[in-house]
């Protein structure tokens, strides 16, 4: 799988589990619990909100995800600069060399056996000279991580106390985990193969011609195949993703607020959020207002364009 994939998924994960824990996220006012297939949910209450974009990512289904989490006109925007962002960075021919060559080593019969006889080496190596220095490792990454939450000015107190939380549940589960147990090793990468086959994705040119809707399905296979890879480390995302139960707190004309509950690393936690109806809809503040900014922002860019800088004096 491509490192920009893998990456796209993996920020979809991270963006799916906040929004689990309270950034994006309603359900029913009965309290019931996310059940684990998709169902078509109204968002007309915050809490039926939020359970529609669980369910999405709790399918795989990123455009589903970002229907339900995007007003219409931000999602529209998003389709009609998908080509241009998709292609915008230039690709060398060795960009596509290094891509063909790891979706063929990837993909092709008995690449999970000849994978894992490639960097046993390495693996034995680390559990030799750096097995040692994981713990500090792992430590380093907390602190840093929690020192950003502190710092961050999207995050209420609470949701600050919640997250610093699960960020040490979450070094917690690392610390006890020992990643190049070969068994672990070889799930993980069975699973990463069988995604790339299920990609099918074999050039990058392939990659930039995609559409909006075939990006979409590829981004829900990659997500769905570093799901199985966390899984194989005793991560589960869609068991969190399960657990979610909403209970809107209050409501405010266009305003409301929802406590949300979830499990993770076999811990309870609660979080807040505030959400705004737009258009008949409820979706997370602060995903309205960023998107009132860049319309702002793009309106004054378009009153004012920047002046052309003037042509070079001849010679």
């Amino acid at each position: 799988m491509s490192t920009k994939l893998m990456r796209f998924a993996f920020l979809l994960a991270l963006a799916g589990l906040v929004a689990a824990c309270g950034k994006n996220e309603e359900q029913a006012a009965n309290k019931a619990a996310v059940p684990a297939a998709p169902v078509a949910v109204p968002t007309a209450t915050p809490d039926a909100a939020i359970l529609t974009a669980v369910r999405m990512l709790r399918a795989n289904d990123i455009n589903g995800l970002l229907t339900a989490a995007l007003p219409a006109a931000q999602l529209a925007k998003i389709k009609t600069d998908w080509t241009q962002h998709l292609t915008k960075d230039p690709i060398t021919d060795e960009d596509r060399r290094k891509f063909a060559d790891q979706m063929t080593r990837l993909t092709a019969p008995g690449a999970e056996d000849k994978i894992y006889a490639d960097i046993e080496p390495q693996l034995k190596k680390f559990d030799k000279e750096g097995a040692a220095q994981m713990p500090m490792m792992i430590a380093m990454g907390q602190g840093f991580v929690q020192s950003s939450i502190q710092q961050s000015k999207d995050l209420s107190d609470e949701q600050k106390k919640q997250s610093a939380a699960l960020v040490d549940a979450t070094a917690k589960w690392a610390q006890g985990v020992k990643f190049t147990d070969p068994a672990l090793v070889k799930g993980a990468i069975a699973a990463i193969c069988k995604t790339a086959r299920d990609l099918n994705l074999k050039s990058l040119n392939e990659v930039r011609a995609l559409s909006y809707d075939q990006g979409m399905l590829k981004a829900g296979i990659a997500l769905g195949g570093l799901k199985q890879v966390l899984a194989v480390y005793g991560l589960s995302l869609d068991k969190s993703l399960d657990s979610i139960k909403v209970e809107t707190v209050s409501t405010t004309g266009d305003a409301a607020k929802v406590k949300v509950t979830y499990s993770a690393f076999d811990q309870p936690f609660t979080t807040e959020s505030d959400l705004l109806k737009v258009d008949g809809k409820w979706y997370g503040k602060q995903a309205i207002e960023r998107w009132q900014k860049e319309q702002a922002q793009a309106a004054a860019t378009a009153a004012n364009p920047p002046a052309t800088p003037p042509a070079p004096a001849a010679k």
